[in-house]
């Protein structure tokens, strides 16, 4: 049996913590989702970056068409889908890598880098970067964790059937 490579949540109770943090700051996702705290391009980026980097395909398919819909063009989007930035506005780039950066360390960024990104966008906007962030990568991990439970079930399953023709 081929090993799951996904990203997925590393125990219930880092689910049921994350699932805390999005309800203790729904009022700010709220918002955030509905543009009023960045632009929604912005979010759909940073959402691909992470996406990307934890290779959710729930995601992945709902936040292309979230991000075509907010104007990001078709070369844009599939860069990003593949991890590449250089499409993106450059003024934007640093909080991608480092939406990527968050997402490799598992929500443990590297000091260094997270006093860069606050000193280029400001303690409120990198806040609201780390929210968003966040946010999806629970998105993702719930989806990918969904995808292991059906890895999981289909190869009983399929172990099953084997056994039962012997």
């Amino acid at each position: 049996m081929e090993n799951f490579k996904k990203r997925t949540f590393s125990s219930f109770k880092e689910f049921i913590n994350e699932l805390k943090f999005i309800f203790k700051n729904r009022d700010r996702i709220t918002k955030l989702e509905e543009g009023e705290i960045i632009e929604v391009e912005f979010r759909q980026r940073l959402m691909m970056a992470v996406t990307e980097v934890n290779g959710c395909r729930y995601c992945s398919y709902y936040h292309s068409r979230l991000a075509l819909k907010a104007g990001i063009s078709n070369q844009e989007l599939n860069s990003l889908l593949m991890g590449d930035l250089n499409d993106c506005p450059e003024s934007e780039v640093l909080a991608l890598v480092y939406a990527q950066h968050w997402t490799e360390k598992k929500g443990q960024p590297d000091q260094k880098m997270k006093d860069k990104v606050k000193a280029e966008y400001g303690e409120q906007k990198f806040e609201i970067i780390n929210l968003a962030v966040r946010m999806i990568n629970f998105g993702n991990l719930s989806g990918n964790s969904f995808d292991y439970f059906l890895y999981k079930l289909s190869f009983g399953l399929l172990g099953q059937s084997k056994s039962d023709n012997n």
